[in-house]
């Protein structure tokens, strides 16, 4: 469930840049990509929230960290996925069911 070793970083972290395309080397004919933006129940862009990749069991299957425009992105396998959000303006859940492909998944935080 990681990204291609090619993905830029973000600084100080080991996970991709939240904000960067897609790498030209991703095949979205067998890739499942999951991506999106948090935001509050404002609807203004959560910079800086924790996003967490929980499988359809609820266990947690990995973390990012939101850009400052509030994207994240996780790559994965096909099936029931929930997204979970956890920032300053609150917390929000998000499911998706997620085959080959991107899948955009707005996700809300409130209070």
């Amino acid at each position: 469930m990681t990204a291609p070793a090619s993905a830029a970083t973000a600084a100080g972290c080991a996970a991709p840049d939240q904000a960067a395309p897609l790498p030209a080397s991703i095949d979205l004919e067998k890739e499942t990509v999951i991506t999106g933006v948090v935001r509050s129940a404002q609807g203004d862009a959560v910079p800086g929230a924790y996003v967490r990749l929980l499988d359809s069991t609820g266990e947690f299957t990995a973390e990012v960290v939101t850009s400052p425009a509030g994207q994240f992105r996780f790559f994965a396998a096909p099936g029931n996925w929930t997204l979970r959000a956890l920032s300053r303006h609150g917390n929000g859940d998000a499911a998706v069911t997620a085959g080959r492909g991107v899948h955009e998944v707005p996700v809300t935080v409130t209070d």
